[in-house]
């Protein structure tokens, strides 16, 4: 019987020993659940607050980034702080608000964009149908009063009339100025008589053919684009150096127009955003040109697609930039001579020397020429000085006199103001003796040599 009591002993002593084990063994795992719960949840308040500050950067530095990049594509857009603390499916949430922020950003300044368009638009074509008829008025004036203020008055006209075109131009408007098929020349002259610099814009013209001419539908973009050209040249050049044009002839590829200044020049970012704009990019927003905007080449970049034009910008050999801009074969068209080009045209180049030793023996040859009736009152010509007698010992060979310079658009305003001037008290003045009038003929000859009167 004693055996009995001693084994339910010993199974009671095991069942204890078993169950302080099993409620240790329950303690352990219930400690490990405890601390990995902990662990969990600190593990969580990591995330949450990694999350809480990517959204914060997201707010203050990102979407602010991705806006900016649109207008400054060289400005850094920061990315997640913390990739490791934020899980894929937050980063990715967190990747497209930004994205959904862009677009619409672009979205909304294109339509700000539009609307600013569509208001220059309307307003630049008010403006230049003013200053068109002002053009007209202060034309009608000079014929009328021998004021020099007039002239200066039309030029700054001209200013803000190119400026108006410049901006109608910008917002996909049509010039606004139809012209006839010109000289290319001449459009070089007239594109130089819209800035205010121009006289310190010298050209060179290098045509084989002087009658090579613009078609008409791109003769009016083609002086915009060169005037803004012309503009920048000398705007970022100093006041003392000129700006170079050159005007060539190609074989089929058509013309050039060569700008060469001595400015400032360019560094590698401003040149690269200078040929971007040149090319003439799909879309070129207002607010992109800065404050204020600079608008010159996005101009001309514009013309350069919607008419074939071609242009480049390089560092240029006098220490500024060289800008080149190519007039392809199909606007280009020869005029017939029968036409006289303006007194300001430069001669080309390489007739300079020919011409001139041509046209001596010719004047030599033309006999003296009486006065005409034209209207019903004299007309003096330039009288012709009689070749010397022969000599008996050769005469030492003479070289031909250089050609006379072009003359600026001030001596061109003093020869037409001299000349206006002679005609009013000429009209005004008794009739004189025909002995009288013919040395006063003579006497008078070398003052008008000296004013221009006989080259104008």
């Amino acid at each position: 019987m004693a055996w009995i009591v001693a084994l339910i002993a010993v199974v009671a002593a095991v069942t204890a020993v078993v169950r302080s084990q099993n409620a240790a063994r329950d303690a352990n795992v219930a400690w490990g659940r405890v601390e990995l719960a902990e662990r969990q949840a600190k593990a969580a308040d990591a995330r949450t607050a990694a999350l809480t500050d990517e959204i914060r950067q997201l707010a203050q530095k990102r979407i602010p980034a991705a806006a900016l990049a649109l207008s400054h594509p060289s400005a850094p857009v920061p990315g997640l702080r913390e990739a490791a603390e934020v899980d894929g499916g937050s980063a990715r949430l967190l990747t497209e608000a930004v994205q959904a922020a862009r677009a619409a950003v672009i979205e909304e300044r294109q339509r700000v964009d539009a609307a600013a368009r569509a208001a220059m638009r309307g307003t630049s074509a008010k403006i230049q149908s003013l200053l068109n008829q002002s053009q007209q008025l202060l034309h009608e004036l000079q014929h009328e009063y021998d004021d020099p203020r007039i002239l200066q008055l039309d030029f700054r006209n001209e200013l803000a009339l190119r400026r108006t075109q410049a901006t109608a131009v910008l917002c996909d408007a049509w010039p606004g100025l139809a012209r006839q098929s010109s000289p290319l020349v001449e459009i070089v002259l007239g594109a130089q008589s819209r800035v205010a610099g121009y006289e310190r814009i010298k050209v060179a013209n290098h045509l084989r053919d002087e009658w090579l001419a613009v078609v008409a539908r791109a003769a009016e973009p083609l002086a915009i684009a060169l005037a803004e050209l012309l503009a920048n040249a000398t705007a970022y050049s100093h006041p003392d150096t000129d700006v170079q044009v050159t005007v060539q002839q190609s074989g089929g590829r058509g013309a050039f127009l060569v700008v060469d200044d001595a400015g400032i020049g360019m560094d590698d970012d401003a040149l690269e955003r200078a040929r971007a704009l040149l090319a003439g990019p799909s879309e070129v927003l207002l607010t992109e040109l800065g404050d204020p905007p600079q608008t010159g080449f996005a101009v001309v970049g514009r013309l350069v697609v919607q008419y074939g034009l071609g242009c480049h910008i390089e560092p240029s050999p006098f220490g500024g930039m060289r800008t080149i801009l190519r007039v392809p074969a199909h606007l280009l068209t020869v005029l017939e001579d029968d036409r006289s080009l303006s007194a300001l045209v430069p001669k080309p180049v390489h007739a300079h020397t020919a011409g001139t030793a041509a046209a001596e023996p010719e004047a030599a040859a033309e006999p003296e020429p009486a006065a005409e009736q034209r209207n019903g009152l004299p007309s003096r010509r330039r009288r012709v000085p009689h070749p010397a007698p022969a000599r008996s010992a050769p005469a030492p060979a003479v070289t031909p006199a250089a050609p006379p310079p072009p003359r600026t658009p001030e001596q061109a305003e003093s020869s037409w103001a001299a000349l206006q001037q002679g005609t009013l008290s000429g009209r005004s003045a008794p009739a004189a003796p025909p002995e009288a009038e013919h040395q006063d003929n003579e006497d008078g000859q070398d003052d008008r040599n000296d004013q221009g009167d006989d080259e104008t």
